[in-house]
């Protein structure tokens, strides 16, 4: 997916979305905020955006507790959300996920195909990757044929719902730090 980026002289959505601070943002979402800048060492634009909405702050916090404590593995996880992110043109995430995997000492090749939405030298990860594709093409509604597919690299129903709650997570995230226009931060510049 290709995505645009603005000129100097084409407006953004993000002069609306203001980028807030613990002391500016709405008092609900002060203490998240924190909790954010704690946890990563520093306060990212998109946190800092989001806060204008502090439900929708609090909910992207929430649901990704959630996703993070699941069955699936970390790199399984990081699978489904940059092949979330690069779908959805989300620039941002793509960096901050890349990061992810790098921590996580995940293969190049790997991160790189992801990147480039092109098929993944892990027989196992891309069955993920298909199977996220599949269940936003079909609106969940994921044949029987595909199913059995990702079924067949070990993973169970189980699974196959844990996934559907990570792609709910990052299709909020995506589509509200591309409607805020949140840039990439400095720490994620070298992977974007």
């Amino acid at each position: 997916m290709s995505t645009t980026t603005p000129t100097p002289t084409t407006p953004t959505t993000g002069a609306h979305f203001p980028t807030l601070t613990p002391d500016t943002a709405p008092p609900a979402a002060r203490s998240r905020l924190d909790q954010v800048t704690r946890h990563l060492g520093y306060l990212p634009a998109a946190a800092a955006r989001l806060a204008h909405a502090p439900q929708l702050l609090d909910g992207f916090l929430k649901l990704t507790a959630l996703f993070d404590a699941t069955e699936l593995d970390p790199v399984v996880r990081e699978t489904v959300v940059l092949t979330i992110a690069t779908r959805n043109g989300c620039h941002l995430c793509v960096a901050m996920h890349t990061a992810v995997l790098t921590r996580l000492d995940a293969d190049p090749e790997l991160i790189a195909a992801l990147r480039a939405q092109q098929p993944l030298p892990d027989a196992r990860l891309e069955a993920v990757r298909l199977f996220v594709h599949r269940l936003l093409d079909h609106t969940g509604a994921v044949p029987e044929p595909d199913l059995a597919a990702f079924l067949a690299q070990g993973f169970t129903p189980r699974n196959a719902l844990e996934i559907v709650l990570g792609i709910g997570a990052y299709t909020l995230s995506t589509f509200a730090n591309r409607l805020t226009d949140a840039p990439v931060d400095p720490q994620l510049a070298p992977y974007a």
